[in-house]
């Protein structure tokens, strides 16, 4: 069969999987021409386990656009913006070379508005959040900074694919793994920035109330790197922190709960740790706030776990613990994963996202109930497929973005 190099980075997150150099560190992979998968508009239903070509259980395809339409050799990171004025839906996407933005209101007929290249060069690791119908965006590519983008001008358009510049940027650090927003305070936190910057690798505290003028605003760095995190108003259990905004930081090897509504005096309030720890990645609360459900990224590959789901107990913030473990049917890695309502939607790189039913976890029983794979290859234990997902779009689509194939549209089936 006649093969075509495609080029591809294969360690998502990790300062570890970097050259000594500290650049990233990239292999070229094999591929079929039949991998590459041209783009798609209309609905194409699960039926007997298969969407067309992809694997899948309980979820239609809606709709994909591949790399090659973007221009970009590898897709990362993806959020979701609605238009209240309008009700129209859009699809961000983080590129190599920056960052894509779909409008998927009509999913027979997807509409690429354009992209937003990168502040300063291409590199795997982009992420982005949105608040205020701005999208924020951060990138390991040095220099980097945060990049902000007013997301009504995709209203207007006139002819896409367009290239967008942004509309601000912030320069108070380079390089940062993530962004992280608190929607009701309006602060953003940026994480995962160089270890030996102010913060060391901490959180970087940013006034983002005027989306265009954001402000530096302190930090957090009192537990070292943060790879990813979480930041609430905290409305759960623990009666003595209502109200507080609580950081929660994946910090390679613990999780840390921080308060940081005095942005001039954060504080600890716990960590916790687990077994088997290889690389503490992502989480994210129950909509309760009582468990906190966390991925390893490395696990898979360094302990020899299957897909290993960490529940922990937050009813204490001050005495967080282990409280559950969800293994998956497969070797893959897990990546993203982000909970609405009673399930909880796991980006599972090769093995796609996969959707647990999470109703009964304080009965300690987690259930798999849907799943949709981009990556139909194989369910291998690599940096390749499902790098992340957005439930939260009131009908009911969901946003998926896959390193290899680009984005996909899906949906629970009828």
């Amino acid at each position: 069969m006649k093969k075509c190099i495609l080029f591809l980075f294969v360690s998502v997150c990790l300062l570890g999987c970097k050259n000594d150099d500290n650049t990233p560190k990239v292999d070229v992979i094999d591929v079929t021409d039949d991998e590459i998968v041209p783009p798609v508009s209309g609905l194409t239903p699960c039926e007997n386990g298969m969407a067309g070509i992809y694997p899948c259980n309980g979820y239609d395809l809606l709709g994909q656009i591949s790399l090659q339409t973007f221009d970009a050799q590898s897709g990362n990171d993806s959020w979701g913006w609605t238009d209240t004025s309008t009700g129209k839906e859009y699809a961000l996407m983080g590129l190599d070379n920056g960052t894509a933005f779909v409008d998927i209101t009509d999913t027979e007929n997807l509409i690429y508005l354009g992209k937003l290249p990168t502040a300063t060069e291409p590199i795997s690791w982009r992420d982005l959040k949105v608040y205020n119908d701005h999208a924020f965006i951060v990138s390991e590519a040095t220099g980097h900074g945060m990049q902000v983008f007013d997301l009504t001008r995709l209203r207007n358009v006139a002819n896409p694919p367009e290239t967008f510049d942004a509309d601000a940027r912030y320069t108070g650090f380079g390089n940062a793994h993530n962004i992280v927003i608190n929607e009701e305070t309006g602060f953003a936190y940026a994480v995962g920035t160089a270890r030996n910057d102010a913060f060391l690798g901490g959180a970087h505290f940013i006034d983002i109330s005027d989306p265009k003028n954001p402000v530096a605003a302190g930090g957090y760095a009192d537990n070292g790197y943060t790879h990813d995190a979480q930041v609430v108003t905290y409305n759960g259990p623990d009666a003595d922190y209502t109200g507080r905004e609580i950081f929660i930081g994946a910090n390679e090897n613990e999780v840390i709960i921080a308060d940081v509504t005095d942005k001039n005096n954060p504080s600890e309030i716990a960590t916790v740790s687990y077994p088997n720890i290889a690389y503490t990645h992502q989480g994210w609360f129950t909509e309760n706030q009582q468990y906190f459900i966390l991925g390893d990224e490395l696990d898979e590959r360094d302990v020899g776990l299957k897909s290993r789901t960490l529940i922990f107990d937050f009813s204490d913030l001050d005495a967080p613990a282990l409280f559950d473990t969800y293994l998956g049917p497969s070797d893959a890695i897990d990546h993203n994963g982000y909970i609405k309502g009673n399930e909880y939607f796991l980006s599972n790189y090769t093995a796609g996202i996969r959707v647990l039913d999470i109703s009964d976890i304080a009965g300690k029983s987690i259930n798999e109930i849907a799943f949709f794979d981009t990556y139909p290859a194989n369910d291998n234990t690599a940096f390749d497929g499902v790098w992340s997902n957005y439930p939260y779009l009131e009908s009911g689509k969901i946003i998926v973005s896959d390193i290899n194939s680009g984005l996909f549209i899906i949906k629970k089936s009828n």
